[in-house]
């Protein structure tokens, strides 16, 4: 009995200690601070920088959309490095190295429609983009000491009790990677690199890479308000943020529920006061959710992320502060749906576009439900045929018990924007 009750007294330590230290490890880089968040240092003034303002992005993207040094210069940076050892989240045979280089150079295609962008990105799959493949090769001495003299700087700061951020532990970036890192904000600071995204997708340590984990859902970092590039990033991350949100759930991660987080210790949004550029780290989801994992509806979902992070700049740079589900949201643009679902056998691709119809329409997630529970997926499960069942009765349609003309013509009219 005794050996019982100490195995018991034992278990629940372990369980209430696990808890109380839950550590949540990021597909992204992380650097050590050893002084209270509470603590952190403000580097508004401290170190020589030159922040780019609200009224310098306003400017360059208001100009004369024909000269091309006074267009809005974007750089996207897909998260992690390029080729087979390059990290990253993974899930079986799904790399989140790989995924967020098809969201960037979605996202880079669709800001290129626009004349008013000048669009630089840093990678493929396979390689580092030439200009900052050399960046690194001529430039190690100099990232490296640039780097070196930031921490020595904002290590000399008087420490002023700055607005404490959650404790959330990321991942250590091997060194290498790390300069790399600190190099891409350099050249983005050299370059007069107006608004600089960072593309993740998440994750968390204790489950199997073959088992999806309980947490879903996106999140957006910006730089701790201490920061000189921070007042600038929020405003336009906000925007970003607000497209999301119209069509993909928050994370549930507790500390994460917010779905913008300040961040002192991201390399990528100007750890160290190094970024004078507006930057924002965006983790589109977990690695594991349905869509990112079948590769039947992958791609569709993908893109659709870059569009509406694109719509979201957009948002920001045209000053539209009504933005609704269907605002300048056109998802016949990405996809052509023509084909009926009949059931959770249809074409995933479909079944993905039927349920961007119920969310433009208001119908999905359906009552009681959340988009966690149920995901923008391309998977015809009981949230999809709750939505159903919903959508008919709101508008009447009684003589169809599954998905009949009736449902698909006035669902596909929502889809393409031709409802009255």
């Amino acid at each position: 009995m005794k050996s019982k009750k100490k195995f018991k007294i034992f278990f629940w330590t372990i369980v209430i200690v696990s808890l109380f230290y839950v550590i949540k490890s990021y597909s992204f880089q992380h650097i050590n601070v050893n002084n209270s968040i509470n603590n952190i240092a403000s580097v508004k003034n401290a170190l020589e920088d030159n922040p780019v303002s609200l009224n310098d992005i306003n400017t360059d993207y208001g100009k004369s959309a024909s000269v091309l040094e006074e267009k809005a210069n974007i750089l996207i940076v897909p998260g992690h490095e390029p080729g087979s050892g390059g990290g990253g989240a993974e899930f079986g045979s799904v790399y989140e190295r790989n995924l967020v280089v098809e969201i960037g150079q979605d996202l880079q295609q669709f800001l290129q429609t626009n004349p008013r962008y000048n669009v630089n990105i840093t990678r493929d799959n396979k390689s580092w983009n030439l200009t900052f493949a050399d960046y690194f090769k001529n430039n190690l001495n100099d990232i490296i000491a640039w780097e070196k003299t930031a921490k020595q700087t904002a290590s000399k700061l008087v420490y002023l009790g700055a607005k404490s951020a959650p404790i959330i532990i990321h991942n250590t970036a091997p060194v290498n990677i790390a300069v790399r890192l600190y190099g891409i904000t350099k050249w983005a600071n050299e370059n007069n690199i107006d608004l600089m995204i960072h593309l993740h997708l998440n994750d968390y340590p204790g489950h199997s890479t073959r088992v999806a984990g309980i947490y879903s859902g996106l999140v957006i970092y910006t730089p701790a308000i201490q920061y000189s590039n921070s007042a600038t990033t929020k405003d336009v991350a906000n925007a970003v943020f607000k497209r999301l949100a119209l069509y993909n759930p928050i994370s549930n991660f507790p500390l994460e529920s917010s779905g913008m987080i300040d961040d002192p210790e991201l390399i990528a949004v100007g750890a160290y006061n190094t970024s004078d550029v507006a930057s924002m780290l965006i983790e589109y989801g977990y690695i594991y959710e349905p869509q990112f994992v079948n590769p039947k509806v992958r791609s569709l979902a993908l893109k659709d992320l870059a569009y509406q992070t694109y719509l979201g700049l957009q948002d920001f740079f045209t000053k539209n502060n009504t933005v609704s589900v269907t605002s300048s949201y056109d998802p016949a643009s990405l996809y052509i749906w023509n084909t009926p679902v009949k059931d959770s056998n249809s074409n995933p691709e479909d079944i993905y576009a039927m349920q961007t119809a119920l969310i433009m329409d208001g119908d999905f997630p359906p009552t009681g439900k959340s988009r966690n529970e149920c995901p923008h997926s391309g998977t015809f499960g009981s949230c999809t045929a709750s939505a159903l069942k919903l959508f008919q009765k709101k508008y009447k349609i009684v003589d169809e018990n599954s998905i009949g003309q009736k449902t698909f013509s006035l669902l596909n009219s929502i889809y393409t924007k031709q409802k009255n």
